[in-house]
């Protein structure tokens, strides 16, 4: 490609389409709209529709469609053609202000956490102007919020443009105190680090593990992995450069900021940055990235797996949320500056996040709950369970000196010595990084790293909007009644320090000493997803969520609800996945063998060869108990799935999922995997992880 400026944002009716399409005073009010969130007159959205349908067509498109968020964790679309029938026969293009502005997609079907009853199918979609309509597979595709016809909200858009509104309110009354006459708007921003597999998708469709669940419910550990290190930021084969290539301009096109590409740590994984968005056209690219990463990769001739751990033993994948305030008037809130010691507005900033992460640990780690994040949380490659932040050396001694009433003296980190003349010497920064770390301050912004490849980024950061906004109105309503606010600043400062400090840790996350002193700080280690969900539903988070209308008490239970029966659902369709495979692949395949190692050992006992010793005798012999132990671990599996649906308490029956169906699991598992090391390859009947993970 060679002029990428041009080809940037060329299928996104952004900023300057709309100036150049829009008569001028409507080209304003729809600003207004967008910067100021003014209500939409709908004979501006009918001047607006007309000329997006003009772009829309010109650009090849012959249909549009409200694109929203359910709760399914995916996106949603209807198409409708543009065409309007005429009375001589003929059709026309259409698009009026009130297609633009409000949908009317069936609710009934989508998952709803008991609000809505099947026969009531009324369901709302509204037109989100702040995210940029643009053109996809010859559709106009609007990003829409999503409820249902008595008002409950039904996706995941709705609660994040009211999380933002939320900080926004709240951060502007901080600003004020410190006597910031210009910036009206504060923007939470987010750039989310998206890890990925790519294998080929010949294999991927011989697993019926990987098209069913995707992941591998199966595999022996390849006689390589990751311990050599050298997939990291390796040189990227040419098959996937030219997928990368590929997806980067589709992206582009899109207007989504891709910036960064990289082979991960593990075999056949890799990595993409994008640039930082506002929250919410950040989780609209993120899903469209998703999306588009699946479909360029089967162009490719691969498959792109998204699931948190595909392949055990080596690490999963996760996604980065990188986390930060800006006004519009170009400050980044969280820039400490060059002597943060005396930017006391960055450190009530940095306080009120210190705070709200102590005081929501459960929240933070419900917003990263799935069955499919709990294979990797905690694991070698990721955060664990606990949540707790990183500062660094510079920002908590800073607070330390402050908590203590002493002076705080700038540490030199001093120069880099190359102790090569050709390579410059330079400054090191003040603090080193902290990639153990699940809430790490990263120098201007915070990195949540505790989020699942396959999530929306949309839930972690309402619930990043939401509590951080709640302090930031607890802090203002205690500034703006003091006589004295230096006085009352710096103690507020010094207060949260000491109460909040526990939630601070700059050490190995990784580590067992960890968990047994975050025990002793008296914090949270919600291990799982069914552990962590109920907490959802706590008076003090309702309390929370309630009183800054981000959802209703009847709203949570939904959610509450939606996420604890996907969890059961999720287990439900490996377990019988798993089933599937060892009665119609896996045993047919060992019997084979089996039959085969019989024969020849019949054969050599008929020509008159001592067998006593034959090593094919105890082979058969092992195939045999192997095989009649996996039926049998498969009869359990079936078992409990049938007791798991006998259980009438969806958190009853989610404990049983976890405790029991998974453990079934897991020992069908350990004889199966067994069984792959012994059978011989032309009868294993699926691709191995060696086969997986090395074979592009």
């Amino acid at each position: 490609m060679n002029n990428v400026p041009e080809h940037f944002g060329s299928m996104v009716f952004n900023d300057s389409v709309m100036k150049e399409r829009l008569p001028k005073e409507i080209y304003k009010s729809l600003r207004s709209t967008i910067d100021n969130g003014t209500e939409l007159d709908i004979s501006v959205a009918n001047i607006v529709a007309n000329a997006m349908k003009d772009w829309a067509i010109s650009k090849g498109a012959t249909h549009f469609t409200h694109w929203f968020q359910p709760m399914t964790g995916i996106t949603a679309e209807k198409h409708d053609s543009f065409i309007s029938p005429q009375s001589d026969g003929r059709v026309i293009m259409e698009f009026s202000g009130k297609e633009l502005v409000r949908g009317e997609p069936d609710a009934s079907s989508f998952p709803s956490g008991g609000i809505r009853n099947t026969f009531e199918a009324r369901g709302y979609t509204a037109w989100d102007p702040t995210s940029y309509a643009f053109i996809k597979d010859g559709s106009l595709y609007i990003p829409t919020a999503f409820c249902s016809y008595s008002g409950e909200v039904l996706d995941k858009k709705t609660p994040l443009l009211r999380s933002m509104e939320v900080i926004n309110a709240q951060a502007l009354r901080i600003l004020k105190l410190f006597g910031d006459k210009v910036s009206t708007r504060v923007i939470s921003t987010v750039g989310a680090e998206q890890e990925y597999f790519l294998i080929d998708k010949k294999l991927f469709d011989r697993r019926k593990d990987l098209i069913f669940t995707g992941r591998t419910l199966f595999g022996a550990k390849a006689p390589k992995g990751q311990e050599l290190e050298d997939h990291y930021f390796g040189a990227i084969k040419p098959r996937i450069s030219a997928y990368m290539k590929d997806l980067d301009e589709q992206l582009w096109a899109l207007g989504i900021l891709a910036k960064t590409k990289h082979n991960e740590v593990a075999p056949a994984q890799h990595e993409l940055a994008p640039i930082f968005s506002t929250a919410n056209v950040a989780t609209d690219h993120n899903h469209l990235t998703m999306e588009l990463m699946k479909r360029t990769a089967d162009r490719h001739g691969l498959a792109c797996l998204l699931h948190e751990k595909p392949f055990a033993g080596v690490n999963g994948s996760g996604k980065h949320n990188n986390w930060a305030l800006s006004t519009n008037s170009g400050k980044n809130l969280f820039d400490p500056g060059k002597t943060p010691y005396e930017n006391k507005q960055f450190l009530l900033f940095l306080c009120a996040v210190i705070k709200a992460v102590d005081d929501n640990q459960d929240l933070l780690r419900i917003s990263v709950a799935s069955a499919g994040n709990d294979h990797r949380l905690g694991a070698n490659e990721a955060p664990p369970a606990i949540v707790s932040i990183f500062l660094g050396e510079e920002l908590t001694g800073i607070l330390e000196a402050i908590e203590s009433g002493k002076e705080y003296t700038k540490v030199d980190a001093g120069k880099m010595m190359t102790g090569v003349q050709v390579l410059p010497d330079f400054h090191k920064d003040t603090t080193d990084r902290n990639r153990t770390s699940p809430f790490a301050f990263t120098g201007n912004k915070f990195e949540f790293r505790m989020l699942g490849s396959s999530f929306s980024i949309s839930g972690p950061n309402i619930i990043l909007n939401t509590i951080v906004g709640d302090v930031l109105g607890q802090f203002a309503d205690r500034l703006e009644k003091a006589s004295d606010f230096e006085t009352e600043l710096m103690a507020l400062i010094k207060e949260c320090i000491s109460k909040h400090k526990r939630i601070i840790f700059n050490g190995n996350n990784y580590s067992a000493e960890w968990v047994e002193e975050a025990e002793r700080r008296g914090l949270l280690n919600l291990k799982n997803t069914v552990d962590a969900l109920p907490l959802f539903k706590s008076e003090k988070n309702v309390k929370l969520f309630t009183k800054h209308k981000i959802f209703t008490k009847t709203e949570i239970e939904s959610r509450y609800e939606i996420l604890i029966e996907n969890y059961c659902k999720v287990l439900n369709i490996e377990a019988l996945t798993m089933a599937e495979m060892v009665k119609k692949e896996i045993l047919p395949a060992v019997f084979s063998y089996s039959r085969e190692l019989a024969e020849t050992v019949s054969l050599k006992k008929s020509i008159g060869i001592d067998i006593q010793d034959d090593a094919g005798v105890g082979l058969v012999s092992l195939l045999t108990k192997l095989a009649n132990c996996l039926s049998r671990r498969v009869s359990e599996l079936e078992d409990s799935l049938i007791a798991a649906y006998g259980i009438n308490s969806i958190l009853a029956r989610a404990q049983f999922f976890r405790d029991t169906v998974a453990s079934c699991m897991t020992e069908v598992r350990a004889v199966a995997d067994e069984l792959e090391t012994i059978v011989a390859s032309k009868y294993w009947p699926f691709p191995t992880y060696s086969d997986l993970l090395f074979n592009i």
